[in-house]
């Protein structure tokens, strides 16, 4: 199974008390060790599958202590993950290994849910092995994501410290960051003798980013850093004496300086070097093979066969759609000028930004919660399963939100011990409109990824590994959609509120335009800024950040519209053949049951539903 470090920092992404490696699950009674004798082949096929899919899932969790930080586990607390070049052929033979061992199974003998897990296990290991040639194909540190960001982040939200043990750990953890670091320069530096660099607007993010986190004491004076002041809270929190409190601090202390500076420092320098040999090429058609690499990724994110040139014409074709249903707005709300003169009043005008002020972030928030808590008391109305964890609203923390997206969510921990969050990026509040407020909060909360994906790792009766399966067609095709959902049921009454969710929908399709524009048809980054500027009512600076999002994450950006069309698609087929039999929340039952899965699969299962109901 990937579990990749980008795949974490993005996920996003992103405890199991039953943990079989776990330190917590090593100690059997004689009893369990007999009932767990039993033969292989007393077992009956299916059985035997979903024990070797989770005995797979969780031998790659337990290769990586970060993936088992976000999962709650802690027994590796206090290591980072190995990514040196030699572990990425060993994670190769792994897949290799994993897959031969999947393939003594007789699919033929497996039940439909189980068979369905052994074609989505066996095509993600099958693809892992692909990719492998693509490894290098990436830039491991950018403005949106990278170890460079992801060592606080992690420490910060996920690495809590609940004992002087889990304190011990954190101070690990600083201890590795030099080595770690280390590593990660020697990764971006084989990727330069390969030509592949990222842009040279990237590293002023990076660098600058990377500074941040070497202000303030113990590296200078003032007050704390941001890791120093995280460490002190939690562990003035602990019930323990103050000669040990003492004793941790200093020794946080001692590994920032020893560790975390020269780690920072070395990897800034570095950053610098490559800056100076960078360049403004920003397509993956100029990698080695390019081409071959972006259809690859754009069969990997799309999860269909779909071309760069067909992605790229459904997106012209979306944006003059819902350019038609915005001047339908216009006349509904008495604006006097075309859609371009509209664009720039919802751009500029005041009414629809609060101001850059803690009191107008604090204002944004409470009304951001205010519109999830309202969307929970109607989930009945659309839903038969809820999920059982809760959601929290909060803004992204100071370090990163110079640099981070307008909106994440990051999910919860499967043992209840961390809720779902909504992250909003309040850093500008003019990058901010309250018309977008409530389709942001519907997209990254509820209905949309909390409930997508907490669903998913509350699941029973399936493997682990699906629990946190992450399609991005699927995964993001769901949250647009879910920006659609509350309209059908009466909300978006502020006219303008629509327009945001037409903004934001409108902003997806220029994605589809703008990502096959900038890796398969040579755009400049000005090119794809331009025709956002042009085409939307965001703000330039909007603009820039998307583009620059593109740049680093080839395909990435396409999965949300073409994902949201299939699953329209998909339900417009099913009403109008099921007619009165239709039940909306049937559907989205449907849609959630099986946890992430590539759009062919959702297909089948819609399919099967339909034919069931028929």
């Amino acid at each position: 199974m990937k579990l990749k470090i980008t795949a974490l920092a993005i996920a996003l992404s992103l405890g199991l008390s039953a943990c079989g490696n776990s330190e917590t699950a090593t100690s059997k009674t004689e009893t369990e060790t007999e009932t767990q004798s039993v033969s292989t082949e007393a077992q009956s096929e299916s059985e035997k599958a979903n024990k070797m899919f989770d005995d797979i899932f969780m031998e790659g969790v337990m290769r990586s202590p970060i993936y088992q930080t976000y999962m709650a586990i802690k027994k590796d607390y206090g290591k980072w993950d190995d990514i040196s070049e030699a572990r990425e052929l060993e994670d190769l033979e792994f897949a290799k290994a994993n897959l031969e061992k999947l393939q003594t199974l007789d699919v033929e003998e497996l039940d439909s849910q189980t068979a369905l897990s052994y074609k989505l296990f066996e095509q993600q290991l099958e693809d892992e092995i692909a990719d492998y040639k693509w490894r290098n194909h990436n830039y491991p540190v950018n403005q949106m994501f990278g170890l460079h960001s992801m060592v606080p982040s992690l420490l910060i939200n996920q690495h809590s410290i609940s004992s002087e043990s889990d304190a011990l750990a954190y101070i690990s953890r600083l201890n590795g960051v030099q080595a770690l670091l280390a590593e990660l320069e020697n990764g971006l530096n084989k990727r330069a003798e390969l030509g592949i660099l990222a842009p040279k607007f990237v590293y002023p993010y990076v660098i600058s980013d990377s500074e941040n986190l070497l202000n303030g004491a113990p590296f200078t004076n003032g007050d704390d850093s941001t890791l120093l002041a995280d460490f002190k809270g939690k562990v003035n929190k602990l019930e323990l004496d103050s000669d040990k409190k003492a004793l941790l601090l200093a020794n946080a202390k001692k590994a920032l300086i020893k560790s975390v500076k020269p780690g920072y420092e070395s990897l800034i320098a570095n950053l610098k070097e490559l800056e100076a040999k960078a360049d403004d090429r920003d397509g993956a058609w100029k990698f080695p093979e390019g081409e071959a690499f972006y259809n690859n990724a754009l069969k990997n994110t799309t999860t269909t066969n779909m071309t760069a040139d067909e992605i790229h014409n459904v997106g012209l074709s979306e944006v003059a759609r819902i350019h038609d249903e915005m001047r339908a707005i216009m006349k509904k709300v008495k604006f006097d000028g075309d859609l371009q003169a509209f664009f720039e009043f919802m751009r500029t005008d005041k009414q629809f930004y609060y101001p850059d002020t803690e009191e107008g972030k604090a204002r944004y928030l409470s009304e951001a919660v205010a519109l999830i808590e309202n969307m929970k008391s109607r989930l009945d109305e659309l839903f038969l399963v809820k999920p059982k964890a809760d959601l929290t609203v909060k803004a992204v923390e100071a370090f990163r939100e110079k640099s981070a997206g307008k909106a994440f969510y990051q999910q919860p921990a499967p043992d209840g011990s961390r809720p779902g969050t909504y992250y909003a990026n309040l850093y500008r509040m003019s990058d901010m409109p309250t018309y977008q407020m409530e389709a942001l909060a519907y997209h990254e909360g509820i209905p949309g990824h909390h409930m997508q994906i907490a669903i998913a790792q509350e699941l029973e009766g399936i493997p682990t590994f699906r629990k946190y399966g992450r399609y991005t067609a699927y995964v993001e095709g769901w949250g647009l959609y879910s920006e659609m959902i509350p309209k059908e049921i009466g909300l978006y009454e502020d006219p303008y509120s629509d327009f945001g969710r037409l903004a934001m929908e409108l902003w997806r399709a220029c994605r589809l335009v703008v990502d096959t524009g900038i890796h398969a048809k040579k755009w400049t980054r000005q090119q794809g800024i331009d025709y956002y500027v042009n085409n939307t009512p965001n703000p330039e600076t909007d603009a820039i950040k998307m583009v620059e999002r593109h740049v680093v994450m080839p395909s990435q950006a396409t999965a949300y519209k073409v994902g949201m069309l299939k699953i329209v698609e998909l339900r417009e087929a099913a009403k109008a053949k099921l007619g009165d039999k239709f039940s909306l929340p049937e559907f989205h039952d449907v849609v959630l049951k099986d946890g992430a899965v590539p759009l062919s699969v959702l297909e089948d299962l819609v399919n099967e539903w339909v034919a069931s109901k028929a």
